[in-house]
């Protein structure tokens, strides 16, 4: 069931790729997941259970470090509603 919005915003350090090529592998770990998302300027939204979720935090950072980054922080805000919830449960009425 998905209960849990969550985004992510990756800042990994590698001084010979630069920021923007380790983001894009990092949305491409995001859609192989299966996971319903969508991509925004300075974050990832994605739809899922909670324990999916963590597990995409995990496969994302350790691919960063196999990737030889120097650093990565990830931020991360979840939004978890027990009885179920969807990007557009939050969004439909701003839509234009």
């Amino acid at each position: 069931m998905t209960n849990t919005l969550m985004s992510i915003q990756i800042i990994p350090q590698h001084n010979e790729t630069g920021v923007i090529p380790l983001v894009d592998e990092a949305i491409n770990i995001i859609n192989q997941s299966g996971l319903k998302y969508e991509v925004h300027p300075l974050e990832t939204t994605i739809e899922g259970d909670l324990n999916s979720c963590l597990i995409l935090i995990e496969q994302i950072n350790e691919r960063m470090v196999e990737l030889e980054c120097e650093s990565i922080i990830s931020q991360i805000k979840f939004y978890h509603v027990p009885e179920g919830i969807t990007m557009e449960t939050l969004t439909e009425k701003h839509k234009a």
